[in-house]
């Protein structure tokens, strides 16, 4: 783990309850993206099918969008 990092964490002790409750979701996110195990979620998927219903995104860019739930 790098110096800058181990301050940081340091520090966390001293932040409110909602700055820690934020970079856990953070932290859970970057996890998520690092074990290729991210699953969207219902209102995620739900976004898309409505982009895809009404012509905002493209199909392609529909696509493009699940792929990346896909890794």
């Amino acid at each position: 783990m790098n110096e800058r990092l181990k301050q940081l964490l340091q520090g966390i002790e001293r932040w409110s309850e909602t700055d820690q409750a934020e970079l856990v979701d953070i932290l859970e996110q970057l996890e998520i993206r690092h074990s290729g195990a991210y699953q969207a979620t219902q209102e995620e998927l739900a976004a898309l099918d409505e982009a895809e219903r009404s012509g905002i995104a493209t199909e392609q860019e529909v696509e493009a969008a699940f792929q990346t739930f896909r890794r």
